[in-house]
C-alpha cells in the first residue's frame, strides 16, 4: 500500500473539519481527500456501496474500509496517532472504538453545531506550517 484516498461527506460540516485537521498532520503516506459527492469520486469509487453514506477509505491496492474501520485507517495514515489506531482495533477497545466511531456518525450534524463554524483565516490560507495539505515522511 503506496497512498489512500479518503471519501468524506462534504455537506457535513464536521466531515469537513475532519478532513481540514487531517491535511494538517503528518502522514506516513500521501493522502488524497476527496469529497464523495464530487465527479471524480463517483467515476473512480462509484462502484463502492457505501460512497456518500459512510467514511470510506480506499488503497491504491484497491482495499476498501467503510465506517469505524475507515476511521481506524485515517488514524493509522497519520504519524502521531498510528499508535491509537492499534490500540482502539485491539480485542479489549475495539467494541467501545466501534460504538464510538458509529455514535459520532449518527450525531456528527448535531456535534458540528455544538462546535460553531469552523474558523476561516484570512485570505484563504493560514500560516501554520503544514496547513492545507497532508504532509508525508
Amino acid at each position: 500500500m503506496n497512498a489512500l484516498t479518503v471519501l468524506y461527506d462534504e455537506s457535513c460540516p464536521l466531515c469537513v473539519r475532519c478532513r481540514n485537521w487531517m491535511l494538517s498532520q503528518h502522514a506516513y503516506l500521501p493522502l488524497e481527500l476527496l469529497p464523495s459527492g464530487c465527479a471524480v469520486a463517483k467515476r473512480r469509487y462509484g462502484a463502492v456501496p457505501w460512497l456518500g453514506a459512510e467514511l470510506c477509505v480506499v488503497a491504491d491496492t484497491g482495499e476498501v474500509w467503510v465506517g469505524p474501520a475507515a476511521f481506524l485507517m485515517c488514524l493509522w495514515a497519520l504519524v502521531e496517532w498510528r499508535p491509537w489506531s492499534y490500540r482502539l482495533s485491539g480485542e479489549s477497545l475495539a467494541p467501545l472504538a466501534e460504538r464510538f466511531f458509529h455514535g459520532i456518525s449518527q450525531k456528527r450534524r448535531a456535534i458540528a453545531a455544538l462546535l460553531g463554524p469552523e474558523h476561516v483565516c484570512e485570505g484563504g490560507s493560514c500560516r501554520a506550517s503544514g496547513h492545507g495539505r497532508a504532509a508525508y515522511r
